[in-house]
């Protein structure tokens, strides 16, 4: 594989790497944790306040992630009963509002960075409050970046990217219509 083709799958990819491997982090070091206590009647002070900030840019990054495979929670029963034009320009320009709130909320968190005191640290580790608030402008523009590579694929490219699990739903739902269900069918004619 090219070394360009390494880096962008690595970039495509880029919050399902740092979900993983803050997920690792903070349950090695919760784990950590309960054996210091339980082991040794030590704590280790700092490993909760580093895990309370890595779940939280990993919560942010996750949301980035769920926006790459279009599994944001949104309702779309009205998309059905709409025709197929109306339901993708809607469905659009809900995306295009959201992609505006997310570049509003990029700005006003890159001011907060910009402008936060650096003598505003962190309890037990010392560090910073505005780096780890850094994750706001970082974790709003990948999502920005992501509902517009969704639209793209969509719009331009006509590749469906949708949450595989609701794709797993849909299918169960019409494969099990009352009709096809032996139960039902027993319970009805019998």
């Amino acid at each position: 594989m090219k070394p360009a083709g390494t880096l962008f799958k690595i970039l495509d990819n880029l919050e399902n790497y740092i979900c993983r491997t803050l997920l690792a982090l903070f349950v090695i070091l919760l784990f950590a944790q309960i054996l210091s206590r339980n082991l040794f009647n030590h704590s280790i002070s700092w490993t909760e306040e580093l895990v309370t900030y890595m779940f939280v840019w990993f919560a942010y990054f996750g949301a980035s992630f769920a926006a790459k495979l279009a599994a944001h929670n949104r309702v779309t029963f009205q998309f059905k009963l709409m025709p197929r034009k109306l339901a993708l320009a809607l469905e659009t320009l809900s995306d295009l509002i959201w992609v505006g709130f997310n570049c509003y909320f990029v700005y006003l968190s890159t001011l907060f960075f910009l402008k936060a005191n650096l003598f505003w640290k962190s309890q037990t580790l010392g560090v910073p409050m505005k780096y780890l608030y850094l994750v706001l402008p970082i974790a709003f523009a990948l999502m920005t970046f992501r509902v517009l590579q969704v639209n793209y694929y969509r719009l331009f490219k006509g590749i469906d990217i949708r949450d595989p699990e609701a794709q797993e739903l849909e299918k169960l739902i019409q494969e099990s219509s009352p009709k096809d269900t032996p139960y039902l069918q027993e319970r009805v004619h019998g």
